[in-house]
């Protein structure tokens, strides 16, 4: 594993945890040139996902790409990291449960809004932004009219 600071490729385990469902293991490490501590994660290998574009274009499923996504609606947001994985977790799980190769991106998209609109109304609008590729502000008006609607 190499070091997200200093690229050494040599560490060692610090702590070791079993998340809360049981799907994964997290992993504090430290590395052993400039003593700085990250996180790993483990998974088990599943059957992999792919993704239908809007376009029709396939790709496959990437945690990651979701994580950046979310990450990024929320930047200067108080909405932890924790809280960001979490979202993921569950939008992975639920695709897990649909038990097929090949899901809709819009499926992935529809997930991640409806748990984002829970956790924090900003950061829901501006995925919701990018996501449904508002064309006009009002659209974007449209979608924050139904968001008060809904809290009122």
């Amino acid at each position: 594993m190499k070091c997200p600071y200093c690229g050494f490729e040599e560490d060692k385990v610090v702590d070791s945890r079993v998340s809360k469902d049981g799907n994964a293991v997290r992993r504090r490490r430290e590395c052993l040139k400039c003593s700085k501590r990250f996180t790993t994660y483990e998974y088990v290998e599943k059957v992999p996902l792919t993704i239908i574009k809007r376009d029709g274009r396939r790709e496959p499923f990437s945690r990651e790409k979701l994580l950046n996504g979310i990450r990024i609606a929320s930047s200067k947001r108080p909405v932890s990291i924790d809280a960001i994985e979490r979202v993921v977790d569950e939008v992975e799980a639920s695709l897990d449960d649909l038990k097929k190769r090949e899901v809709e991106s819009s499926k992935v998209g529809e997930e991640v809004m409806r748990r984002l609109k829970t956790l924090d109304d900003i950061t829901y609008i501006r995925f919701a932004s990018v996501y449904r590729s508002f064309r006009d502000t009002g659209e974007l008006l449209d979608e924050v009219a139904n968001l008060l609607g809904r809290k009122e």
